[in-house]
């Protein structure tokens, strides 16, 4: 089965024509074929691959206290501010954002293939995710603590019964489930933080009156029982962590000294956050977060958003009103954060007080903008060999996301080349350059012989339970130009 692309010559907009049916018994989900490939989808997701190392170069290479915190690192100078910033506006939450859509509008595009031909894609769909949730799983606790795949795959859980809805009611959705993040704040500065510290003070009182009661009767195994603990020391625990000081130098150094160190000691001190982070922290933030922009992504896939099937000036009105409303409010955040030596030592008043809104909330008009820019280019063809280039680094984007962490983690790390903390922003967007080059260049030459990426090739024969030709069935089609 295959589906021709066509080029309309008003608006360069690419059309599929409808698929032949085949016949009963052979109506299954299987992998999508290169000519079924969505040229338009697969270009974006190569620039959000490319924007997402942008994001992270800085944590692979520092504490992650300096990539919000620029004058973290000792000798940052006036470039260091710049490039903070301009990462902050083009790529910072953007890149999460964008990728986090077309997460959603994947989902979409397999449903619709699914019920062209007549065929069940809930099994096929929940195994992919389950395998994604394993290979995320391997590579935030075994390789990068940064990795958003398990994220993605527990959203991924919960999206599929909202596959079916209309364009404006996911959009609507995923929306209010992003709000949700204010109620959720203010009830965590209103009644978590006192109920934290309320609970600490107990527990002090508490243990100080057992060791009281230890120095004088050091004797009695009663005593020594009634140790403190359990829930209340947790609770303890937390909220030292979270109390609004000035971050001690001697911490900033413990944990360059951990990255620095040999891998089981990395591999034992990540654990630690990323349960709480993928429990916890899914529960009450990820989930509305980024479940909330996968549900948007969903509704923009129905509506041809992504699937270049608008007309030029909608794209265009995209981009006005996108960076029109968002690049503001990310300006004057930005501006506000330089001029006030970036909050450091009350990160959390400044979370507490809604500044970090701007960002969470700026950023969604901002990928609006950067959506319409990016369809743009592509119906008009204005540069065809970026595009192309673009589009086989969106075929390999899990590959590419790896191949990242596993290069950078190896270069950063004490059992790699022991170069953590002591290469500074100038130098790391340089490297990003490098790797950005590397991969536009080696995507398509890769994907000349092989049908998949090595991690796609993986994934997919895990997902239809058989391994995958990875020889190419037909040649890719040079993308259409308006």
């Amino acid at each position: 089965m295959s589906i021709e692309e066509h080029t309309a010559e008003d608006e360069g907009i690419v059309v599929e024509s409808m698929p032949e049916p085949e016949p009963v018994a052979t109506l299954k989900a299987k992998p999508v074929e290169e000519l079924e490939r969505v040229a338009s989808v697969d270009v974006i997701r190569g620039v959000a691959l490319l924007g997402i190392l942008a994001m992270n170069i800085v944590h692979f290479g520092w504490p992650e206290t300096v990539y919000g915190t620029p004058t973290r690192d000792p000798d940052a100078g006036t470039l260091d501010i710049i490039l903070w910033a301009f990462n902050y506006l083009i790529f910072d939450t953007k890149m999460l954002t964008l990728f986090s859509m077309l997460f959603g509008a994947g989902l979409v595009l397999m449903s619709d293939r699914a019920e062209t031909r007549g065929a069940k894609v809930r099994g096929i769909y929940y195994r992919r995710v389950t395998w994604l949730l394993v290979i995320g799983c391997i590579h935030a606790y075994l390789i990068w603590d940064g990795d958003v795949l398990v994220w993605y795959a527990l959203c991924g859980f919960l999206l599929y019964p909202f596959r079916k809805l209309r364009p404006r009611t996911l959009i609507i959705t995923g929306m209010c489930f992003n709000l949700l993040m204010v109620p959720l704040l203010l009830s965590f500065k209103y009644g978590g933080m006192p109920y934290m510290k309320a609970t600490t003070e107990r527990f002090n009182a508490k243990e100080d009156a057992w060791k009281a009661a230890r120095k004088a009767y050091p004797d009695d195994k009663n005593i020594k029982e009634l140790k403190p603990g359990g829930w209340n020391e947790g609770v303890r625990d937390a909220w030292k962590e979270m109390k609004d000081e000035p971050p001690k130098r001697e911490d900033f150094l413990k944990q360059i000294a951990t990255h620095r160190s040999g891998y089981f000691k990395i591999v034992k001190e990540r654990a630690k956050q990323l349960i709480w982070g993928h429990t916890l922290g899914f529960v009450v933030g990820i989930w509305w977060l980024v479940g909330g922009r996968m549900l948007i992504g969903m509704g923009l896939m129905k509506l041809g958003v992504f699937s270049a099937q608008l007309l030029r000036k909608t794209y265009v009105m995209m981009m006005v009103w996108g960076y029109g409303i968002g690049m503001p409010l990310l300006i004057f955040d930005t501006y506000h954060q330089i001029t006030n030596d970036f909050f450091v030592g009350h990160n959390l008043s400044y979370m507490l007080a809604g500044w970090e809104f701007l960002l969470l909330y700026g950023s969604l008009p901002v990928v609006i903008g950067h959506i319409g820019l990016v369809m743009l280019i592509y119906q008009t063809g204005a540069i065809p060999w970026l595009t192309r280039r673009l589009a086989a680094v969106g075929r390999m984007a899990l590959s590419n996301y790896l191949f990242h962490s596993i290069v950078f983690t190896t270069l950063f790390y004490g059992y790699g080349f022991d170069l953590f903390a002591t290469i500074h922003r100038p130098m790391l967007y340089l490297m990003v350059l490098m790797v950005w080059t590397f991969q536009l260049v080696i995507s398509p030459i890769w994907l000349d012989y092989y049908r998949f990426g090595p991690a796609e090739w993986l994934w997919r024969s895990l997902t239809y339970w058989q391994f995958q030709s990875m020889r190419p069935k037909h040649k890719a089609e040079p993308l259409p130009v308006g």
